[in-house]
C-alpha cells in the first residue's frame, strides 16, 4: 500500500489506530518539528494540510512547510477567516502570503457575519458560555470541518502548544480527533522557541504583538496581557479558551 494514499480507512479497527499513534508519537518525540511535518507530507501525501490563523506565530509553521520539498510536494493550507478577524490580522496574512508565496486555501462560514448577526445576534456580547461555543461553531468549527471534507483531508497539523491551555497539556504529538488524525510539530515549543526561530530567519511579527497581544483571535474577542490575564485567557474575557477546533466534541472542556 502506498503510505501517500492512506486514508482513515485504513484504521476503521479501534485498536489499530492507537497502535499506529502510540508507535507514532514515541516516533516523533526524537524528530525537530519540520521533520514531523515532512513525516506527514510523506505518510499523507495530498490528503494532509496545515491550518493557520494568521496569529502571533503562525510565521513559523509556515516557514518550515514552505521549506519542504518532497517529489515536489504542495501541502495544503487551510485558513479559518471568521469574518471578524481585527485589521492588522489581515494585513499580516497578506505580508506571510507574499513573503512565503503561499497558495491558501480560506474557510468560511456559508453564513456571513451581517446574517448571522441579523438572525443569532451578537453572540460575543452576551456573556454566555453557550453563545460563544454557537459563535465558535457557526465561525469556525463547522467551516474548518467543511473545508476538510471538501478537500478529503486525512492528517491535519496545527500550531497547537502544551502551555497555551491547561486541555492542550493533555495533548500528544499526534492523535484521532473527531474524524481525523491530528499532527502538533510544536506541541512541546515554549514563547521564547517562537521568538527565537522567528528571529533566526527574521520572521515578520504580528503588528499586535508589539501592542502587547501574545495571541490573536477575533478583534471582538481578543485583548492585550494584562495583570488579570496573559495568553489564552485574554479570550472572550477568560469565558473560554478553546474555539473547538481542537476539542473532541465542541462541548467538552471549558478551557
Amino acid at each position: 500500500m502506498n503510505e501517500a494514499r492512506m486514508t482513515n480507512k485504513n484504521f476503521e479497527e479501534g485498536e489499530r489506530l492507537d497502535l499506529f499513534l502510540e508507535k507514532t508519537n514515541e516516533e516523533l518525540k526524537d524528530l525537530a518539528p519540520k521533520e514531523r511535518l515532512e513525516w506527514g507530507v510523506r505518510k499523507f501525501g495530498s490528503q494532509f494540510a496545515l491550518t493557520t490563523s494568521f496569529g502571533i506565530q503562525s510565521s513559523v509553521l509556515l516557514h518550515m512547510i514552505k521549506s519542504i520539498q518532497i517529489n515536489n510536494a504542495e501541502p495544503k493550507i487551510i485558513w479559518v477567516d471568521t469574518g471578524y478577524l481585527p485589521k492588522e490580522t489581515y494585513q499580516y496574512a497578506e505580508q506571510l502570503i507574499n513573503q512565503f508565496q503561499l497558495e491558501v486555501i480560506v474557510a468560511q462560514s456559508n453564513i456571513s457575519p451581517a446574517r448571522m448577526e441579523a438572525i443569532e445576534g451578537k453572540l460575543w456580547e452576551r456573556n454566555s458560555l453557550k453563545d460563544i461555543e454557537r459563535y465558535n461553531l457557526l465561525r469556525k468549527v463547522i467551516p474548518l470541518e467543511d473545508a476538510f471534507s471538501n478537500l478529503k483531508i486525512s492528517c491535519w497539523a496545527s500550531g497547537v502548544r502544551s502551555n497555551q491551555t491547561d486541555h492542550r497539556r493533555k495533548m500528544h504529538l499526534i492523535d484521532k480527533l473527531k474524524k481525523r488524525i491530528t499532527l502538533r510539530p510544536i506541541l512541546e515549543w515554549t514563547q521564547k522557541d517562537i521568538f527565537y526561530y522567528m528571529k533566526e530567519h527574521n520572521l515578520p511579527q504580528h503588528p499586535l504583538f508589539m501592542q502587547g497581544y501574545s495571541t490573536v483571535g477575533d478583534w471582538h474577542s481578543s485583548a492585550p496581557d494584562s495583570q488579570k490575564a496573559n495568553g489564552r485567557k485574554t479570550r472572550f474575557g477568560g469565558l473560554k479558551q478553546e474555539c473547538g477546533i481542537h476539542l473532541s466534541q465542541d462541548t467538552d472542556d471549558q478551557t
